[in-house]
This record gives C-alpha cells, structure tokens and sequence, in this order.
C-alpha cells in the first residue's frame, strides 16, 4: 500500500467523525457486489506460520511472548513505533533460547516490513485507528490477519476489511479473547446442546473503571484511548461483551443483527477529571474543555429472528469489572457475573451441578489445551487459548472459529451506537456485512475437527523448564 501510516491516520480520523452520520455509506453497493464467501473458509495448510506482530506496547509483548510457546509458530518480526519496545521484546524469545526476530521500527516501519518479508500471519496490537489499515496491507501483502479489538473504527472500514479478505481469500480474524473464556465456552457448547432451550435474550458488557489508566500519562502512547474518549461518543468497546453471545446467538450462522438503539448518560467524571489533574500539572491542560463520552452507553440490538441483545460500556464509573454474558432461553439461564450461576427455573442450580456441567459439557477445545493455557497465561489461559487455536487452525487448514464477518459486525457497534446518541437514540440499521449468507453458514465448530497436534514448546515456570505435552 503506497501511503503513508500518517495517511491512514488521517483517513481514519475523517471515516470515524463521518461514522457518526453517514455510516451506512455505500452498503447498498457493497451487499449487491458478487464476492467469495469467507464463512467457514478454510485455507491451505501452512506447516510454519511465519510471523509477525506490529505493536508491542501493552497487548503485543504479551501476544510475542504466547506465540513462543507454540510449535508450528515461528516469530519473525517485531514492529513497533518505538524501537526501544522491539528491543525489549526481542528478549522474550532470546530468554527463551529462540532465535531474534528481525526488528522494525519508526512510523512507517510496518509497512517497509510488509514489502521485505514474505509472511503467514501479522498480529495486530496498535491502537484501535491502525487495526483495519493495517490488516488490509497484510492482506494485500499475501499474509492473513489478525487484529486486536475493534476490526475497524468505522462502517467503510470494516467493508474495506471484508472486501480485501474475499479478493484475497485470506482470513482476517479479530481477536476476541473473551470468547475463549471458560464459561463463555461452557455455555456455548450448553446452548449448542439446547439445555437453554432456544434463547431469546441476551447481555454482553464491558464494565471496567480505566479512568486512572486512561489519564495515565504512562499508559496509552500519547494517550491515545483517552483522545478515543473525546472523539467518539457511543459504546467504544462492544466486543468483549457481544462476541460471546453472539456466538451463542448463531449471529450471522443462521441469524443477524438487524438494528440497535443506544442511550447514553452524560459524562460525569472525566471532564472534572482533566480539570483536577491539570491543576496541578500542565500536561493535562489539553484535555480541559472537551465534551467526553458518557460514563454508561446501553445499547439495545434485535436481530432477524427477533432475539434481543442489551450491551453496556462504563470504564469510569467505579464498579466492580464485568461482562455481564447473560443467557435467557425458554428452558434456562446463565450469567458469568458477579458469580458463575446457572439456573432452569426459579433458583440457580447448587455449586455441586455446575461442577458436573463443566465436566459433562466442556467442549472437546478446552479439555484439550485449557489447563496448558493456564500455565501459559493471558487473562487466566483465554489469550492463549485463543492463540494455540488460530495457529492449529492455519497448520491444519481448518475454518477460524471467527470469521471477517463476525469481526465486522461486531465492530460495527461502535459507529452505529455513535450514531444513533448523536440521533438522540433514534434506531439505527445493521448493516448484513454476509450479503445474505448468514442464511446458509454453519456455525463454527467446538471440535477440534482434523486439528490438535500442535504441540508446546518448553515453558519457564519459577527458573525451571517444563515441559507441557499437548497433541
């Protein structure tokens, strides 16, 4: 791609103020366009995975050092707009008697790297405005993608990603980490199973209070989450909460999300937040005067076959974390928070039978590898998880568990609800990012389906070497 990161920065910050009035902007075209179906697509094995991860401040050290412990999977590029960070980062793998990645840094580092390394994989953990420019060079560079949370910022975005993956058949797959979570898996799999019955509600959130770290000027590189703060006014974070339930849902495997409704408070303590700190240090004065988002956005969807689906974004208010992942079927409940419960009729089930249902119903996935991924790590063994499926995946040529679509649809939620507070919660349309194959897809499967024999490499754990036997 022949411009510049500045470019798409600035192209990126034009799409997402328009978002908020135009989003649905050329989907008419788009849906009626013919293209190649990625749902359930699986591409040609790759016996190495080749590579690379760009970003390498909070998320990517992490990611470089799960996908060390992955045969099949060899790192080799580190990217990162500071080079003190690749420096750091190469250490992981040296730590660990691997060989160094080839270093990149600087603004445009990411894209000299795409042009002189032939790559597999490029793993994405930059701020949330280079995700779909980023993942759509890979792409285009013949390398599948994989993105931190949001796939795109905006509605042409997430277009622009699904369109690239069909013309290039790669996949781009956005790494929803949440859906990796031992419950999240345990009732899916009960869903599958129809112990719920057929569901018909369901609520997904992202509670977290981050307003110390979002104004910490040792966080976020040049505070990047917090300007997110000012610039968009809506549900920022959807993810986390709706990728497991839509899961659930079959959402775009049978079912859509057709349109939404977002009500959001007023900001109540950001503002005064950047007003206390700046009296005390001039580096603050920037953010004094800026109109920030609400502390709560409750987003309400319905889909196609008429369930509904209530979302929730608050990281200032000072709550307890939660995701809330609430299932309501006409046979049963479940809900993830603030404790694991399980009910089928007017009382939760007693802490013996949810033992007895993990046993029964765990899926084939995490039997296999869910206790190695507690070793491993990443938000309790999710992340790795995660990454230990999407490399078995790519070596054994099998479907991602997410696919482009999943990623865009998800995502969308963010202009959309932006959209509709700016509406004063008028309803907003969804757009069908499947062009109509969410009528004909098959869910994804919780078998490991032809895959399961990438093994582990030795783990450090406490100065030793252990050795973790999977596959």
């Amino acid at each position: 791609m022949d411009s510049n990161r500045r470019d798409f920065l600035k192209k990126a910050t034009i799409l997402s103020s328009a978002a908020i009035t135009l989003p649905t902007i050329n989907n008419a075209a788009l849906a009626s366009s013919p293209s190649f179906n990625m749902g359930g697509y699986a591409a040609p094995k790759i016996d190495k995975v080749r590579v690379a991860v760009i970003g390498l401040g909070m998320r990517g050290p992490g990611a470089v050092d799960r996908l060390s412990y992955i045969e099949g999977a060899e790192i080799v590029a580190l990217c990162d707009k500071h080079g003190e960070r690749v420096t750091k980062a190469q250490k992981i793998l040296t730590n660990k008697g691997l060989k160094e990645a080839k270093s990149y840094s600087g603004e445009d580092g990411w894209q000299q790297m795409l042009k002189e390394l032939e790559l597999d994989l490029v793993y994405i953990c930059t701020p949330w405005a280079y995700h779909a420019p980023m993942a759509i060079a890979a792409m285009n560079s013949g390398s599948h993608a994989v993105t931190e949370v949001p796939i795109g910022l905006t509605i042409q975005e997430c277009w622009d990603v699904i369109k690239t993956s069909e013309k290039t058949k790669k996949h781009c797959m956005m790494l929803e980490n949440c859906c990796y979570d031992f419950f999240e898996m345990l009732t899916l799999n009960m869903t599958r199973q129809g112990l719920f019955g057929e569901l018909v509600h369901a609520e997904g959130a992202y509670i977290h209070d981050l307003l110390d770290l979002n104004f910490n000027k040792k966080g976020y590189d040049n505070m990047w989450r917090l300007r997110e703060n000012i610039k968009m006014n809506g549900n920022l974070y959807p993810t986390h909460g709706i990728g497991p339930v839509a899961q659930c849902l079959n959402i775009n495997y049978g079912d859509r999300m057709t349109h939404l409704v977002a009500m959001q408070t007023n900001d109540f303590m950001m503002g005064d937040t950047a007003r206390e700190l700046a009296a005390n240090d001039a580096f603050y004065q920037e953010f004094v005067g800026k109109k920030y988002r609400g502390n709560m956005d409750t987003t309400l969807i319905k889909t196609e076959k008429g369930k509904t689906i209530m979302l929730q974004h608050d990281v200032t208010s000072p709550r307890p974390y939660s995701r809330l992942h609430a299932l309501s079927g006409t046979k049963g409940f479940a809900q993830k928070y603030p404790k694991e419960s399980i009910a089928f009729g007017h009382s939760f089930i007693e802490p013996e039978e949810l033992k007895s249902l993990y046993e029964k119903y765990t899926p084939e996935l995490v039997k296999f590898i869910g206790e190695q991924a507690k070793d491993v790590g990443g938000h309790g063994g999710m992340d790795f998880m995660m990454d230990w499926r999407l490399i078995d995946c790519l070596r054994n040529g099998l479907p991602l568990d997410q696919s482009v679509y999943d990623g865009a649809a998800w995502s969308s939620i963010v202009p959309l609800s932006c959209e509709s507070v700016a509406k004063n919660s008028k309803t907003v349309n969804i757009p069908d990012f499947t062009k109509g194959a969410w009528k004909t897809n098959k869910p994804h499967d919780l078998t490991l389906n032809g895959g399961g024999n990438t093994k582990i490499r030795a783990k450090v754990v406490k100065g030793q070497t252990e050795q973790l036997n999977v596959g």
